[in-house]
This record gives structure tokens, C-alpha cells and sequence, in this order.
């Protein structure tokens, strides 16, 4: 196994006026599931074929381990691949689309067929390799293209968005598997994708990226928590926080007439405009309008064990939709006004024209 190093590493494509990634510089621990994730079109992919060997590396360098791979060609890099659209061959069984690449480099039969029947353990694919890819669903697909990179042995796992062509709950399941998977081998891995479910789920730290520059990186639970501008705030969560413009008020942040407490900390460094920050399940709903924002009810998610709520505020600054999370049972109804409040250590505080967090 082995770490990743990214040093000012950027990707200019030919013909275009700026770099996909001006200089990407990360660092990726031994045996670590990193996780690259933004909007399309901001880098993530460029930084994972960058590492691959499948882009250019205009300047910088890119090291595994020791080594300073930049200029290596992909088959020495001792990398594998798992893409999108799985790459298997139609023609071959599951068996000998796994083996492929160690019948490539000469590794004897018996070898890869001991190869093969652990990988294909691991999986669940053991009863499957004798089938051709057509005769499997998606989800089996993706583990066969799995299996083909487990039997290589590498240093490093590339991944980039393998669940995007799987049904909503196949990629929950598969998406839970192959966090179990990488933890169980210890390999170091990266892995791209634009769901940030998957990056909060999978990933034991992440790397938000925008316009090919790193925003930030840090534990799922370190980004949902303090998020250290106003697009990671605005990105990270589902539903996504409430973002709201604001003035500094004697310390306070206020909302058209409406004010909101904030922590001391903030409070301190908030100067003009602000952008306040709530998170669906940190609002608490109050019984009168002299407690709470008002937010006259549209939509209903019901989900059971909860519920989301959408609504719109006439307030200035609030957004087109307001979203807060209730319990599942006896919660307002579309058309219904509710009055929301919440906590000063619940409030994310932002420099609007800076888009920097105020709050610590």
C-alpha cells in the first residue's frame, strides 16, 4: 500500500483559457478512502486521470508512496481503474473478464484462477463466473469491474463515479459495499463523485473542489459542521442548509425585521453584509409570530420517520424556499403559516462578499 501526493499538479487543455486544475496540491494517507466531489466540470475527474496516468500533468508532480510517478506510463503506475460504465468485455465470462489484465502481464493460470475465486468470494460473485456480463444486473456488473481491480493486488484504487448507472437502491447497497470492501483490504483509494450522500457516506475524508480549486478537506462530519465558505455550505447536506442574507446588528444578524441570535464568536467579526446559515434540522418551530420567522407551508416531504417541510417567507432576504426538518407525525400542512427560531450555536455566519466563515 501506499500514499498519494498531489504537489501544484494542473491540467491545461489545449485551446481552452484556463487551466481544468490550476494546481491541485492533497495529500492522501496509506490505506485511506479520500473522497473528490463537487458540481460537473469542477476538476474531479481531470484530478483523478491526472493520477492515473490517463491526462497530462502540465506542471507539478504527483507522487505514490516515494515515487514520483508524473511521467510514468498508466500500466507501471500500479493503479486500478473501476469506470462508470464498468468496461467489461461482452464476449468473455465474468471469470476471464477479471482475469484479464493478470493473463496480460504473464501472471501463470494457477495463480489467477486462486486470484480470481477469492475476489470473486469477496464479492458474492463465486456462483457468477462462468456468466457472461449481459446474463448479470447492474449491480453485479459494477462488482465484476471491482474484482478485476482487487485482482491486480495494486497500491491504489481509482474510482470514478462507479454507481452513477445504478437504480436508487442499488446504489445505496452497492455504495455500502464498497466501503466495506476498502476497509477490509486496506487499500488507499480515490474516488470521484458529484453525490455528496455518497461523499459523506463512503469516505473517511473528502475533498470539496470548485473551478478545479480545492475548497476544502476534512472529515464528512468536520465539513457538515463547520464548513469554511459559503459554497461548501451551500453543497454539503441534503437537503441543503438554509443560506440567508443578512445584516450585522449589535451582534446580532438580522433578516428584514426579524433577528437572529448568533454565537459570540461571529458575532465579533460580523461587519455589514453577512449570509446566515441554518440547517433543516436545526430550526425549531414555535407557536407564536412573535417567537419565530414565518414560513407559510407549500410543500410536504413525507418520510415516515420524518418529514421535510418547504415553505416561503416574506421576509427580505430569505430564500425562495425555506426547508426545516419535523418529526414525522402531526407537522404542518401545505398552506398552513408555521413560526421557526433556532439556537445561536445551530447559525453558520458567512461574509457575503467574501463568501469566508465567521463563525469558529
Amino acid at each position: 500500500m501506499a500514499t498519494v501526493r498531489f504537489e501544484e499538479a494542473q491540467r491545461w487543455y489545449p485551446g481552452t483559457d484556463r487551466p481544468a486544475v490550476p494546481g491541485i496540491s492533497l495529500e492522501i494517507a496509506d490505506g485511506e478512502f479520500m473522497v473528490l466531489v463537487g458540481p460537473s466540470g469542477c476538476g474531479k475527474s481531470t484530478t483523478l486521470r491526472m493520477l492515473a496516468g490517463l491526462e497530462e500533468v502540465n506542471q507539478g508532480r504527483i507522487f505514490i508512496g516515494d515515487r514520483d510517478i508524473t511521467n510514468t506510463p498508466p500500466k507501471d503506475r500500479d493503479i486500478a481503474m473501476v469506470f462508470q460504465n464498468y468496461a467489461l468485455y461482452p464476449h468473455m465470462s465474468v471469470a476471464d473478464n477479471m482475469a484479464f489484465a493478470l493473463k496480460m502481464a504473464k501472471v501463470p493460470a494457477d495463480e489467477r484462477r486462486r486470484r480470481v475465486e477469492e475476489a470473486a468470494k469477496i464479492l458474492g460473485l463465486t456462483e457468477y463466473l462462468e456468466r457472461k456480463p449481459k446474463a448479470l444486473s447492474g449491480g453485479q456488473r459494477q462488482r465484476v469491474a471491482m474484482g478485476r481491480a482487487i485482482v491486480r493486488q495494486p497500491q491504489v484504487f481509482c474510482m470514478d463515479e462507479p454507481l452513477s448507472n445504478l437504480d436508487a437502491k442499488m446504489r445505496v447497497q452497492t455504495r455500502t459495499d464498497i466501503a466495506k470492501l476498502q476497509a477490509d483490504l486496506g487499500v488507499t483509494t480515490v474516488y470521484v463523485t458529484h453525490d455528496q450522500v455518497e461523499a459523506m457516506t463512503m469516505g473517511d475524508r473528502v475533498a470539496v473542489m470548485k473551478d478545479g480549486i480545492l475548497q476544502q478537506v476534512d472529515t464528512p462530519l468536520g465539513l457538515y459542521d463547520k464548513p469554511v465558505n459559503l459554497f461548501v455550505a451551500g453543497f454539503i447536506g441534503s437537503p441543503q442548509m438554509n443560506l440567508m442574507k443578512a445584516k450585522a446588528d449589535d451582534g446580532k444578524a438580522k433578516i428584514g425585521n426579524y433577528l437572529v441570535p448568533v454565537d459570540p464568536t461571529a458575532s465579533r467579526k460580523m461587519e455589514g453584509n453577512i449570509t446566515v446559515g441554518v440547517r433543516p434540522e436545526a430550526w425549531r418551530v414555535v407557536g407564536n409570530s412573535e417567537a419565530g420567522l414565518p414560513v407559510q407551508v407549500t410543500v410536504v416531504e413525507d418520510l415516515g420517520s420524518d418529514a421535510f417541510v418547504y415553505g416561503n417567507c416574506d421576509v427580505e432576504g430569505t430564500p425562495s424556499n425555506i426547508i426545516i426538518r419535523v418529526s414525522g407525525r402531526n407537522h404542518p400542512q401545505k398552506g398552513e403559516t408555521m413560526y421557526v427560531t433556532t439556537d445561536p450555536h445551530n447559525v453558520h455566519v458567512f461574509d457575503t462578499d467574501t463568501g469566508e466563515r465567521l463563525s469558529e
